[in-house]
């Protein structure tokens, strides 16, 4: 039996909140348990918002846990940790500086002498296939070569754990996807200089792909749902029957109904006033009704093939399955898709048809539409101020959430002609009050 690997990173029990504009506290991670060995990708998957970046940052010692113990081998991390570095979605670079000089910047931290930070800051430029580029400023690289200075600055510094942000969002399809095997070619290789990977992703097929264990977080707090194992040797087939296998199990594990803690709406947890509201177009909600409502799907799809078909990021369909649920006209569940009668008839509604359906049912099902109306319908002038319905959603959520909840509301409430809003003085009013 083999012996087990040394352990770098140990969580336990982490939680970690964040005022909110109330002065109440917003839960983002509960209770929270992890464990890091020497020798492994772990990746940490998960919907936006779902506290994944927020505890990378605590194993960073960027962020202290509000409560439960946060280790690195043994010691209790307070700051940055030695032996940990970090790759962020945004190259992070500094601009005055030639890729030499960024990559150097880490050994300089440290104190390593001038001959020795550029030996080794030029071995990792060469190892993360940027030979010939040591003069170039980041202006003059592509996303992908910016993102590959990132890659030689965190590993020339010979880290024990390399943390991963969400590394490879910022680029291209085809950019992304050389990065991925160019690094775990790497890895399987034994030439970089780590001992262990944990990557942020909400990318389901990056996951399977690079990682050896997933831990699937859920969302409203963060935590951990689901710890799934990949025994697939590298490389590995995004064909293999195996790997399709493990892609359909995430995302029907991602999309199962968690049961509900508070009150709810026909079952939809968070349904109330309270709920966040994703910003997702109306025309790209209609777009995918109809696309759901053709052939081949015929009012069915399953996820990872509309994914595919679609070219989307399982997030953003995700937000839009929610959107759509939350709506009435379809169901999202276990990996699937399907519209409902109202979705069917939506679908093959003229423009004027669809808004009035589209109005009846923020009315009926988004409970913070309604509010808005009543109040406008009450009110002498049919006026009233964003900051009345802001200040009520900051009673549930964070002042980013209610932003973003607010630019829904309006979005969708547009569309669906129930109210009018200028943007100049921030005012909901009736443009036809009867």
């Amino acid at each position: 039996m083999l012996e087990p690997q040394p352990t770098l990173i140990d969580i336990r029990s982490v939680c970690r909140s964040f005022p909110k504009g109330s002065g109440e506290e917003l839960l983002v991670l509960e209770k929270v348990d992890l464990t890091i060995r020497s020798g492994e990708i772990v990746g940490l998957l998960g919907r936006s918002g779902s506290g994944k970046s927020t505890l990378l940052r605590i194993i960073a010692g960027l962020v202290a846990p509000s409560s439960g113990e946060a280790e690195c081998r043994g010691q209790t991390i307070k700051g940055p940790p030695n032996g940990v570095a970090m790759v962020f979605q945004s190259f992070a670079l500094f601009p005055w500086l030639t890729v030499l000089q960024n990559v150097e910047l880490g050994l300089e931290a440290l104190g390593v002498d001038s001959d020795e930070r550029r030996s080794r800051a030029l071995a990792a430029i060469d190892l993360i296939g940027l030979d010939g580029f040591e003069s170039a400023y980041p202006k003059e690289l592509s996303g992908g070569m910016r993102q590959r200075v990132g890659f030689a600055r965190a590993l020339v510094v010979h880290p024990d754990l390399l943390l991963m942000d969400e590394p490879f969002s910022a680029l291209d399809v085809l950019t992304a996807e050389t990065l991925r095997t160019d690094l775990i070619d790497l890895w399987i290789e034994g030439r970089l200089p780590i001992k262990s990977v944990l990557m942020v992703t909400h990318n389901i097929e990056e996951a399977v792909l690079m990682c050896d264990r997933i831990l699937v977080f859920s969302a409203n707090p963060g935590r951990v749902a689901a710890e799934i194992k990949v025994d697939l040797p590298h490389p590995r087939n995004r064909l293999d029957p195996v790997f399709r296998q493990l892609v359909d199990q995430i995302y029907a594990r991602m999309t199962q109904r968690p049961e509900p803690k508070a009150p709810t709406v026909d079952g939809i947890p968070g349904s109330g006033v309270g709920m966040v509201l994703n910003h997702v177009s109306s025309n790209v909600l209609s777009g995918l009704i109809e696309t759901l409502a053709a052939p081949p799907y015929n009012g069915h799809a399953d996820l990872p093939v509309l994914a595919s078909h679609l070219q989307m990021e399982a997030d953003e369909l995700f937000h839009l399955g929610e959107a759509l649920q939350l709506l009435r006209f379809a169901v999202l569940s276990e990996g699937d898709l399907t519209l409902t009668e109202s979705g069917k008839h939506f679908a093959h509604l003229e423009t004027d048809g669809r808004k009035k359906l589209f109005a009846e049912h923020l009315l009926s099902y988004v409970p913070v539409m309604g509010l808005i109306r009543r109040v406008l319908d009450e009110r002498p002038s049919h006026a009233a101020p964003a900051a009345r319905f802001r200040n009520e959603l900051e009673d549930y959520m964070s002042e980013d959430y209610a932003d973003e909840t607010l630019k829904t509301i309006v979005s969708w409430g547009r569309y669906a002609e129930l109210f009018a809003y200028d943007e100049q003085s921030e005012t909901f009013s009736l443009e036809n009050p009867s």
